[in-house]
């Protein structure tokens, strides 16, 4: 590492709070070095997460303080720990959210690894990348081609992955309706994962430009978050962190139903009536984190079918603002960070 700057800008949560607050810092911080088994990567493109928010203003405490935010990255490889050999150096890889599992309990004997109770998180129990230099354990980092554009590569390591993994616990039976309650990053890269493979998707949404965006993308149709889809629903995703929106999502299912709530986060969900929202087999399933055979999954059928990404650019110096815009929902698609 002898080439490469001793010191780095990055941003850290010092104190989480209100994003009006600005809990973000910005700071000179040594360039990581790897440990045995890590890649170091120059980071190229960071997306912009709303549990990089919820880690910033409090309602996920971060595990360690301070901690760098950021769990989407794209960047080359310029350095490699002892024991790491499976990239080489200038090898464009991605990080994402999950970066350790114990691979030894229960959980991830029986392929659940995300379930692992020794699992940490990059961005929360590690620094991540909003900066411009981040380490990962190698194990956890997907290969991604060097011919594609880095900002869109890394919504998919986070948007792309969980709501894959979402659509999967969803349960959507081949050509039915889908509902999306709540349209950002992950959500408008899943309606198209979706609508590829012959679903029907609905999207309800509170923001009249992600309804205009959800019906440029192929949904049947698009409304406000409360409103009643114009079918029953086969399955349902709900990305908003709202828990109001759970008794709605599910008094639109069909019998049979199954709601997926995406979200690391949801405000209290109100008492639900047994005969309107769960009977007739309707279900209630969360989502936690994912495994990395659903990333590998993911990452391969979009780098075969590449969606369209929305994305809005942003230096690293404005991550704040980042943070802000999408606190205020004033970001359509997903932001992304460029050192």
């Amino acid at each position: 590492m002898t080439d490469l700057p001793q010191t780095m800008t990055a941003w850290q949560v010092v104190d989480p709070g209100p994003i009006a607050s600005h809990p973000l810092r910005q700071a000179e911080l040594p360039v990581p070095v790897p440990e045995p088994g890590e890649v170091l990567l120059k980071v190229e493109a960071c997306a912009v997460c709303r549990t990089d928010l919820h880690v910033a203003e409090g309602d996920l405490p971060p595990h360690r303080s301070p901690v760098v935010p950021g769990h989407e990255i794209v960047g080359k490889v310029v350095a490699r720990g002892s024991a790491a050999t499976a990239f080489e150096i200038g090898d464009r890889v991605g990080v994402p959210w999950l970066r350790h599992t114990d691979t030894t309990c229960v959980y991830c004997r029986r392929g659940t690894e995300n379930l692992c109770p020794a699992s940490r998180y990059t961005g929360w129990d590690a620094d991540g990348g909003y900066a411009e230099y981040a380490a990962a354990p190698e194990d956890y980092v997907y290969p991604l081609p060097g011919d594609r554009d880095p900002v869109e590569l890394a919504p998919l390591l986070c948007a792309g992955i969980i709501g894959y993994r979402a659509l999967l616990r969803a349960d959507l039976p081949a050509g039915g309706a889908l509902g999306i309650y709540g349209f950002g990053g992950s959500a408008h890269l899943i309606a198209q994962v979706a609508i590829a493979q012959g679903a029907t998707v609905h999207v309800m949404t509170r923001s009249p430009a992600a309804q205009r965006l959800a019906l440029e993308l192929g949904a049947a149709s698009a409304g406000f978050d409360q409103d009643r889809p114009p079918e029953k629903l086969a399955a349902a995703i709900l990305f908003a962190p709202v828990g109001t929106l759970v008794p709605v999502a599910l008094a639109a299912l069909d019998r049979g139903g199954t709601l997926a709530v995406a979200g690391i986060h949801l405000s209290d969900i109100p008492t639900l009536n047994y005969e309107r929202h769960l009977f007739e087999e309707r279900t209630l399933r969360s989502v936690t984190a994912n495994t990395r055979a659903d990333g590998r999954a993911f990452l391969a059928e979009a780098l075969a079918r590449p969606p369209k990404v929305h994305v809005r650019r942003y230096p690293l110096a404005e991550a704040g603002t980042a943070l802000a815009d999408l606190a205020a929902d004033r970001v359509d698609g997903v932001a992304v960070l460029l050192p």
